[in-house]
């Protein structure tokens, strides 16, 4: 048994220190090393389970990962989770930040900005680049890329964020630079009035022209997947959608169609045009798996976007070009895509 007594055992106290004067290093959090001295009392028992009683601020699975990747020391060997401790070890442990509490560190990257002003700024996305950090994603998102370049977007909700676009998903993208123009964005969504307009390519032939009215809400079996529900905690969503060219790829029927966003729900696009029969292709989440492997990503792309300006009131409007590997699937599949 160990002693529920922790002043026998020689340990510093845990500390946080924020470096200072230097940009790189704007929020970057150490956490001091933690020295522990055991005794005889905690002889037989597991490494990971000693340590998770004497820190008991950090969790078991915590520290266990700390094990694993080399921060634990027992007499100046990396420490092993599984081992039994004698007793009278010298354990030394660096303390490592969790991803999450990382979140928001700046952090170097490349914007394709192609516009800005004092208020906002437009960002072309690219594909495989994720908006906002979260599990799975704690760095290397749009957000520490801007609170990198804009330091003072530190003070504006989400880093300025008004709206998302998928991991996978390349397009045009509005920032606010400035609280004032963030509430204003947010205010022109919540009305519908920002234009968004989608390329896609899609499985099968949809007819020339439609609309999808189709509340949203999360798949009652899969919890990543978004679907088609009349749950009573579903959202409206509406797209309208128009087919401009139609092509094949490996024989199969596909066609480009051109969808226009009156709400912004998670997945909305791939999931109405789903719900209709015609998947996008390369979609894994919701096509067919055995179709996902002709294009690494959904084949969807923000190629419009307009709004009214929150500080001069003129209505603006941009286009992006359709990127590399987007048109390489267009041509394979012979699609000519018409003046946009």
């Amino acid at each position: 048994m160990l002693p529920t007594e922790p002043s026998i055992f020689a340990k510093t106290p845990i500390e946080v220190e924020i470096e200072d004067g230097d940009e790189s290093l704007d929020g970057f959090v150490e956490l001091s090393p933690i020295f522990l001295k055991l005794t005889d009392d905690a002889c037989g028992e597991r490494l990971d389970k000693v340590l998770s009683k004497l820190v008991p601020q950090y969790s078991r699975s915590r520290i266990q990962q700390w094990i694993e990747a080399g921060h634990v020391t027992v007499d100046g060997q990396p420490g092993k989770g599984k081992t039994t401790v004698l007793g009278d070890e010298d354990i030394i442990i660096l303390p490592q930040a969790a991803p999450e509490e990382q979140a928001f560190k700046p952090e170097p990257m490349d914007l394709p900005i192609i516009y800005e002003d004092a208020d906002i700024l437009v960002i072309d996305k690219p594909h495989g680049l994720v908006v906002h950090p979260a599990a799975g994603n704690w760095s290397g998102t749009l957000l520490n890329g801007l609170l990198h370049r804009y330091p003072a977007l530190g003070g504006v909700p989400r880093a300025g964020i008004v709206h998302r676009l998928d991991k996978d998903t390349s397009g045009l993208m509005v920032v606010a630079k400035t609280l004032i123009a963030q509430t204003d964005l947010v205010r022109q969504l919540q009305a519908r009035t920002v234009k968004r307009e989608y390329l896609a390519l899609v499985w099968g032939t949809p007819r020339i022209a439609g609309k999808v009215e189709a509340s949203m809400g999360r798949h009652p079996r899969d919890r990543i997947k978004m679907a088609v529900s009349e749950n009573a905690s579903a959202k409206p969503a509406l797209t309208q959608y128009e087919r401009l060219a139609t092509g094949l790829l490996d024989g199969k029927a596909v066609s480009l169609v051109r969808c226009k966003l009156e709400t912004g729900r998670t997945h909305q696009i791939r999931v109405h045009m789903q719900s209709l029969g015609f998947p996008l292709v390369g979609d894994a989440l919701y096509g067919k798996q055995h179709l996902a492997a002709f294009f690494p990503r959904q084949a969807l792309h923000a190629y419009r976007l307009g709004l009214i300006h929150p500080s001069s009131g003129k209505e603006m409007e941009w286009e992006a070009a359709i990127p590399e590997d987007f048109a390489a699937l267009l041509a394979q599949a012979n699609v000519a895509v018409p003046p946009l």
